[in-house]
């Protein structure tokens, strides 16, 4: 049987469990506490496999079986909402639960960790709540690209220009503009090179991947002649691709 730790985030109980000295949270309370209607499609639709399973916990109405949700799957289930509650609760797991792992050397209440102190173990358990903490703290870093891009994704369902792609890199935290995506997007062979009626055209790569439209459109000379326009566009599925590359560096 598992013994439930209880948190309080915002007047909300947030239950979590040790499985083999790893800290796992019911995913009930998690999907509540950030403010999801219907929280067993929240589990199902933003949490991975790996990251959940089902515990045994002792609760007022006596022995249940719950699902609960790692580390990881906790950020996958943050990550991925719009909701306003989403962001500070990340911040409260990140600010408040992991601190206590770091006061007590633990995942344990004062009183745990009185008697493990007390004991012949406590050099070897601080070294494995360290490696711990670092296994955390790196699976939270392997989650930032798809939390970050999370604000992103609505505009994924439209071509954007390049410009703009470069506006959504920067608010994630690429330091980049339009000038010098489109120098990088030609050094990498996604949009042509030469100088010529084609530049910074999609190359065939890009197409191929179908990162990349071509939109056409028409302008009016003060002469009376039409010509044909042709502009890149960066696809949706080319706004995840390049969004996902360049914060993959960046993380």
């Amino acid at each position: 049987m598992n013994e439930l730790q209880n948190f309080n985030f915002n007047n909300l109980p947030v239950r979590t469990v040790l499985i083999n000295d790893e800290p796992w949270f019911v995913g009930k309370d998690v999907a509540i506490a950030i403010g999801y209607k219907n929280f067993r499609d929240a589990l199902k639709s933003h949490v991975k496999d790996k990251y959940k399973r089902e515990s045994r916990i002792t609760t007022p109405s006596g022995i249940q079986t719950v699902t609960v949700i790692s580390e990881p799957g906790l950020y996958q289930l943050a990550g991925e909402s719009k909701l306003p509650s989403a962001e500070p609760f990340q911040d409260w797991v990140y600010e408040e639960v992991l601190p206590t792992i770091r006061k007590h050397g633990a995942y344990m209440t004062d009183a745990k960790a009185q008697d493990v102190i007390s004991g012949n173990g406590l050099a070897d358990l601080l070294l494995q709540a360290g490696n711990q903490i670092k296994q955390l703290e790196l699976e939270k870093s392997q989650m930032k690209p798809k939390a970050l891009f999370a604000d992103s994704v609505a505009s994924s369902h439209t071509s954007i220009l390049v410009g703009e792609l470069a506006k959504i890199l920067r608010s994630n935290g690429v330091n980049i503009g339009a000038n010098r995506l489109f120098e990088w997007l030609r050094n990498n062979g996604y949009l042509i090179k030469r100088n010529g009626s084609d530049r910074n055209m999609p190359t065939q790569k890009s197409m191929d991947l179908g990162l990349f439209e071509i939109k056409e459109g028409t302008r009016l000379h003060a002469d009376g002649s039409i010509a044909v326009t042709k502009t890149s566009k960066v696809t949706g599925k080319g706004q995840i691709y390049f969004v996902n590359k360049f914060l993959q560096d960046v993380a």
